[in-house]
């Protein structure tokens, strides 16, 4: 298990069976900043090498996941030793960041089981995993490519994806050659009306137009459809040194010593920019969703690496498209899919290397969720409990999940070209003999790192499955989905589209068929957006004639808000409650459970009305209260 510093307060005694879960654990590498602490005026900042110029009274730990541990070194307890301890820290913390081969999480209760333990979700390291998950999607026209089994086409890429099943692994692999890392055009996603969804990277514009492989290019990309759209994934979406620098200046603003004037303190928020990142997120996926839902077409996502906005995008329109993946099983594979096996460089986004690419790209999808939770809490089946606890472990790194920056490094790590490792019990010198080798963890192994009563914060109680069913759509349902115009290209950017002349900037080919005016439609402008266009109703009035399961959310104004739970967690004060314990402040707390209690309230027809409800499916309004009320606490309480 990675190298860590844990504090044992006077009477309180670490769980058995958590014993990864603890306010007073901190993972070496989550440190990131460590004060000394003498007097009202004496701080020092501690790094290695430099010497402590006095005894510290206390010592400030700030976590890189907004957490804040202030140790005090009481007369007559650990004073003579505070020198000694302080200094220990600093060597060790010195040390893990010179050292980042972990081998993961070895527990005693991971060797409990017998045989090996079957990972919670399909990791997508077989030909299997992903033939399962196409046919789960009904991907009928994609067939899973082999080509990459070995990673000599792209290492950044998973051993196996989906490409369109007429093509040959030939033409893939050279196909894939025309694109930046090797990351040419795949299935991210089938809608069951019959759209599909592609992410891929950049093109070389250097390509030679004349090559024959140019038309399976095109034809990759068009998917078997007439109706193709090329979105730019990074227009009017921040860049990465955006991206860091938001989330530095969040980091510095929301820390207990922020040096913000209280009277300030909004405008300072406002000034990080960290919201209007979210707000653009939301805003481009919900256009994509509605390109996706409207007519039967390819939509294609290109970023230049394809390994950041890509994913986020992709992952924002399947949660607001597909009712299956706002289910905790289904949620997991959605990360699984567009983030882990699809190469995220999780290991230098989120700083752990150090490196100078730092961006935390999956710390702000995570916000993105956070925010469609708060407008659309019957819709997801995970609560806000389980994002806390996704936030936090991709800050420590006790698996390979989050340790690594692309499928084959984690292969590489492991010893074999599979993620999950071996892991011996404590206590023996030998792996467990026969076939009973326990893989190693990922981070969807809650119940080895998380109690039971932590686990069951997971679920969100509201969660009407009635709303998800296995088939929420009938496939290829003509009266929902209507086809596009015929050979149609377009570019989507900046809220509109745009016909294109052919697929690939580098060819020179005549024009496409002429396109009417009508399927082109005028630019969104303001405060509009693309589905203002197609459904006539401005989608932030929440009153939208909307396809059946795709979710539209709002980004106007205070409709995003500041994820206080997990940002504001080393504030004990702000996590007591929404506001302070004043007359107002309770009267703020009831307004916001009555909206919560609002959008609780199942959606149901006129016809619904009169009809006489299971009483299993009613919620109870003091029980969808009191969740709340207990929301207003810390997470690391209920440890």
């Amino acid at each position: 298990m990675p190298p860590r510093v844990t504090f044992q307060p006077c009477g309180w005694q670490r769980s058995q069976e958590t014993p990864l879960s603890s306010e007073y654990d901190f993972v070496l590498v989550n440190i990131g900043r460590l004060e000394a602490v003498s007097g009202l005026s004496r701080v020092q900042l501690l790094r290695p090498g430099s010497p402590l110029k006095f005894i510290p009274e206390e010592i400030l730990i700030h976590g890189r996941d907004f957490r804040l541990l202030r140790v005090a070194f009481e007369a007559g307890g650990l004073e003579p030793q505070a020198f000694q301890v302080t200094m220990a820290i600093v060597r060790a913390r010195a040390q893990s960041s010179q050292a980042q081969q972990y081998a993961g999480i070895s527990l005693s209760k991971a060797g409990q089981s017998s045989g090996s333990r079957k990972p919670p979700i399909p990791l997508l390291e077989t030909s299997e995993d992903w033939e399962t998950e196409r046919k789960k999607q009904g991907a009928k026209g994609w067939r899973v490519s082999t080509v990459n089994e070995r990673f000599d086409v792209a290492t950044s890429l998973p051993r196996y994806f989906w490409v369109p099943k007429r093509t040959l692994d030939s033409e893939v692999r050279r196909t894939f050659g025309h694109f930046r890392q090797g990351r040419g055009p795949r299935l991210s996603w089938h809608h069951p009306g019959g759209s599909d969804l592609l992410r891929c990277g950049g093109f070389y514009t250097a390509s030679d137009p004349n090559k024959e492989d140019i038309r399976a290019v095109e034809s990759m990309l068009q998917a078997g459809h007439s109706d193709v759209v090329l979105v730019d994934a990074v227009d009017e979406l921040p860049s990465l040194t955006d991206v860091q620098l938001a989330h530095l200046k969040l980091r510095a603003l929301c820390l207990p010593d922020s040096s913000a004037a209280e009277e300030k303190w909004l405008s300072a928020l406002e000034g990080t920019r960290w919201l209007d990142y979210v707000r653009s997120c939301l805003r481009k996926a919900s256009d994509i969703s509605v390109l996706v839902t409207s007519r039967v077409r390819s939509v294609v996502l290109q970023e230049r690496s394809d390994r950041d906005f890509n994913g986020l995008l992709s992952s924002l329109v399947q949660l607001l498209s597909a009712p299956g993946a706002r289910t905790l099983l289904g949620f997991q594979s959605l990360v699984q899919r567009e983030w882990v096996a699809a190469g995220h460089p999780f290991l230098t986004r989120l700083g752990v290397t150090g490196a100078s690419e730092e961006a935390p790209v999956f710390l702000l999808f995570l916000d993105c969720v956070w925010q469609l939770l708060q407008q659309f809490p019957a819709e997801f089946e995970f609560s806000e409990f389980f994002l806390l606890a996704l936030h936090d472990s991709a800050r420590v790194p006790d698996t390979l999940t989050f340790l690594r920056n692309t499928p084959w490094e984690r292969g590489k790590q492991s010893g074999q070209f599979n993620s999950y490792t071996q892991i011996c019990t404590p206590g023996y010198s030998q792996p467990l003999a026969g076939n009973s080798l326990n893989p190693q963890l990922s981070v969807w192994d809650w119940d080895l790192r998380y109690s039971s009563e932590q686990i069951l914060q997971f679920h969100n109680p509201g969660y009407d499955p009635e709303y998800c069913p296995d088939s929420w759509l009938p496939r290829q349902q003509p009266s929902f989905l209507v086809p596009g115009p015929p050979s149609s290209v377009w570019l989507f950017s900046r809220g509109a589209l745009t016909p294109l002349n052919q697929l690939c900037p580098w060819r020179d080919s005549p024009s496409l068929l002429g396109v009417s005016s009508r399927w082109l439609p005028r630019p969104a402008i303001s405060s509009e957006s693309l589905a203002d266009q197609e459904w006539g109703l401005p989608s932030h009035w929440g009153a939208c004639p909307l396809p059946p399961g795709l979710l539209l959310p709002g980004y106007l104004g205070p409709q995003i808000r500041l994820w206080r739970r997990c940002y504001l967690r080393g504030r004990p004060e702000v996590q007591k409650g929404l506001s302070a314990p004043t007359i107002s402040g309770l009267q703020d707390e009831l307004s916001h459970l009555q909206e919560l209690l609002r959008k609780w309230t199942p959606r149901a027809s006129p016809e619904d009305h009169s009809k006489k409800r299971d009483s299993h499916t009613i919620l109870n309004p003091i029980e969808i209260a009191v969740f709340f009320m207990g929301q207003f606490y810390p997470w690391i309480s209920s440890c």
